[in-house]
Order: C-alpha cells, then structure tokens, then sequence
C-alpha cells in the first residue's frame, strides 16, 4: 500500500517544527563551528517555511520536500555536535 502523501507531508512537517524547538546551539559563540550552527538552524527554519507555504499553495510534494531538507540540515548538524538535544528525544539519528 502506497505511503499517504497528505499524512506524510503533515508528519514531516511537525517532525521539523518539533525539531527546530528541541534543538539548541551547543558551540561556544565567536567560533567558526557557532557560525556554522547558525547556518544549518537557518537553513532549516528556511526550508520549514518554504514547505509551509508549498503547502498552503496545494504543492504537497515540494512541501514534502522541503521538510526533509529542512530536518536533514538539523540532523546533520546534530551529528556534528554543533547542536544538543534532550536525551528522551527520537527526532533525531543519534548512534
């Protein structure tokens, strides 16, 4: 059976939302790695609203889209250590 496209793109959505919110910072400030926190943070934030207004404009799949770009910059800089999460948290790949 075939993924449910609107179900979906609404759970990639909140799964970004909620990620952007667990998500802080964990790099000391004026270094290149803070900057570089910084960078994915607002490229996630970036890619959260871009699929927001793919998705008020009937575009699911660019919205889709746009969610999965979004958390991969976050789980990327996850991965880096550039960010903490709480560690009852499963939004992110952590092992």
């Amino acid at each position: 059976m075939p993924a449910d496209l609107d179900e979906k793109t609404t759970r990639y959505g909140e799964m970004l939302a909620d990620a952007l919110a667990a998500a802080e910072v964990s790099v000391p400030e004026g270094t290149p790695l803070h900057g570089m926190a910084l960078e994915c943070e607002e490229m996630a934030a970036s890619y959260l609203e871009d699929g927001r207004h793919f998705r008020e404009n009937d575009d699911p799949v660019n919205a889709l889209a746009s969610y999965s770009y979004g958390y991969g910059w976050l789980d990327c800089g996850i991965r880096m250590g550039l960010f903490a999460i709480p560690d009852d948290t499963e939004l992110f790949t952590t092992e």
